[in-house]
């Protein structure tokens, strides 16, 4: 899918699938080897995405694994704000900016960041929405039933195709009432899903083109892979690469990873396989 995403006014095309680079400054995010400590840690580590091929750089203040412990917006703001000028001059990448809070968004967005990506989709902030349609940047809006702390016991669904288009339907026209006109969906893999749902999800990916909205898949190194092979997410860079292609295959736009470097090799194999 070839589309543009206006950032606060600067177009850019996308016309091959990206890659986002997860940056955690986080002390408990579930792939121990993502952890980031320190500002330097964290700069240093965008740029060794920027050099391997990422597209975006996608910082987070707080971990929303599975049971993970909230922290408030000023305490995110003051981990992060401080650090998007850095990145988008040492990368020269878009840089997203991963929080449910309005006021996080609106902070990074005032200090150079280009896209909001929200593991809610406004769900978890009743402001978001609104504020993000204020500063005109793409909106990453993911599916998730309740929140991190209880996410996993609410994974029943009558038909869960239906229930995430139906989600997405109603997001979407949200954003667009309030001045949102980039979207993308996220249909969040492992976030109020089983093993199984995920599996079947991505099997199903392509049938969320209907919405016409760029796709972006997150499924790196998580417990889909990891229990599923009987490893652990130390080990499940192979698995990342094979669902990611998986992915590819059905449709996806974009590829959130720890593992930028390999996520690239796969986007470009996948790409002269498909001109043949």
């Amino acid at each position: 899918m070839i589309y543009t995403l206006n950032c606060g006014g600067a177009p850019y095309l996308a016309g091959h699938p990206l890659i986002m680079g997860i940056l955690n400054y986080t002390e408990d995010s579930f792939y121990e080897g993502s952890r980031l400590h320190s500002d330097n840690q964290v700069v240093e580590k965008a740029v060794k995405m920027a050099n391997e091929g990422a597209d975006i750089i996608d910082i987070g203040g707080q971990s929303t694994r599975p049971g993970s412990i909230r922290i408030d917006a000023q305490t995110e703001i003051k981990k992060i704000q401080h650090l998007i000028g850095s990145l988008k001059k040492e990368t020269g990448k878009l840089i997203s900016i991963d929080t449910y809070h309005s006021e996080v968004a609106k902070a990074a967005v005032d200090s150079g960041a280009d896209i909001i990506n929200d593991i809610s989709g406004g769900m978890m902030d009743e402001n978001m929405i609104s504020e993000v349609g204020k500063l005109h940047v793409p909106y990453i809006c993911m599916h998730m039933r309740g929140t991190p702390e209880n996410m996993q016991q609410l994974t029943v669904y009558d038909d869960i195709l239906k229930e995430l288009l139906n989600y997405f339907i109603e997001r979407i026209e949200r954003c667009r009432q309030s001045g949102i006109h980039d979207v993308i969906i996220d249909p969040g893999f492992g976030f109020a899903k089983t093993i199984e749902q995920n599996f079947f999800l991505i099997k199903h990916l392509s049938t969320f083109k209907i919405l016409q909205k760029p796709i972006l898949v997150g499924v790196s190194r998580k417990s889909t892979i990891y229990k599923t092979l009987g490893i652990t997410a130390n080990e499940a860079l192979n698995g990342t690469t094979v669902l990611n292609t998986l992915a590819l295959e059905n449709g996806a736009d974009i590829l959130r990873v720890h593992d930028v470097k390999e996520a690239a090799e796969a986007v470009k194999l996948w790409m002269e396989a498909a001109k043949c």
